[in-house]
């Protein structure tokens, strides 16, 4: 039998797209409508994928929500994992622990850059053990995830020689640089005006057997998601990219619809909008 990491279905899913070629979504989940409509797409184009959620999903829909959600994603017909993003409160990584995660994000990145070390070393250590694959920010990514708070400050992007050492310091899994790309809305010019994909290559080139982890995606084209995966972004994170279409049809139709027309029609339109990016734009179609 494997040991870790290797039976880990998140390591899983990115060696073999490491290896592959591709890219594999992560789609952040705020309800069972984006859980049905990942899995129902992942199968739909034989696709591997992760379910992401926020700490928020656990305080507002309870421990036995991520219980489903990894329930439903290992029934799936196709490699699914389930991954926790950006937990930063200590309480929530100790709640995240014991839960059936196949990897969580530890964003300590406002951090001092030792403290950060120290802090996902331990994290690492603990959740490794208990078979929970870790990735960790490395810099600081601006901008505000749902729940998040903002950094007040200029992005302070990777250095590939800090990525290596940090890589060998903590042993995370996976690596989220900071590149210019940012959490929320570009500013004028968008991710082609604000990435620095020279210095994506720097770190790529310093850590080639970790798998990177792209964040900071609304507004990004399909050609600059298709560029990226030269540069070693094997995960990526996708939220509004994939449910704005969505969140548009429910706002049209609701109170239209019964709710559960509602809900069938709603999650057509969300999981159409995933399939697109697997077959389009990632590569992960036809890679289960």
């Amino acid at each position: 039998m494997a040991s870790f990491p290797y039976n880990n279905r998140t390591f899983q899913i990115l060696d073999a797209a490491s290896k592959g070629g591709y890219a594999v979504g992560a789609y952040n989940c705020y309800n069972d409508d984006g859980v049905i409509a990942v899995i129902r797409a992942a199968e739909s184009c034989k696709s591997p994928a992760i379910i992401q959620i926020f700490p928020w999903t656990i305080k507002f829909q309870g421990p036995h929500f991520v219980r489903y959600v990894v329930d439903a994603a290992h029934s799936a017909s196709v490699p699914i994992a389930v991954h926790l993003d950006h937990c930063i409160e200590p309480e929530d990584v100790k709640t995240a622990l014991d839960l059936p995660f196949d990897s969580i994000m530890v964003d300590a990145s406002t951090l001092e850059p030792e403290e950060n070390i120290r802090n996902c070393r331990e994290i690492v250590r603990v959740a490794n053990a208990r078979g929970i694959a870790v990735e960790a920010e490395m810099g600081r990514i601006e901008g505000g995830e749902d729940g998040l708070p903002s950094v007040d400050m200029d992005t302070i992007l990777t250095q590939p020689d800090l990525a290596k050492s940090f890589v060998q310091e903590t042993g995370v899994q996976f690596l989220a640089p900071a590149f210019g790309n940012v959490h929320g809305k570009y500013g004028p010019g968008g991710p082609e005006a604000s990435w620095r994909l020279p210095l994506l290559m720097d770190v790529h080139r310093a850590i080639p057997h970790i798998p990177l982890v792209l964040h900071g995606t609304s507004g990004v084209s399909d050609e600059l998601f298709r560029e990226t995966r030269k540069y070693g972004m094997v995960k990526v994170n996708l939220n509004r990219t994939v449910r704005d279409a969505y969140t548009d049809f429910v706002t049209r139709n609701a109170g239209k619809l019964e709710l559960t027309m509602l809900k069938t029609r709603s999650v057509e339109v969300y999981a159409k909008s995933i399939e697109r990016l697997m077959t389009e734009v990632l590569g992960s179609a036809g890679k289960a």
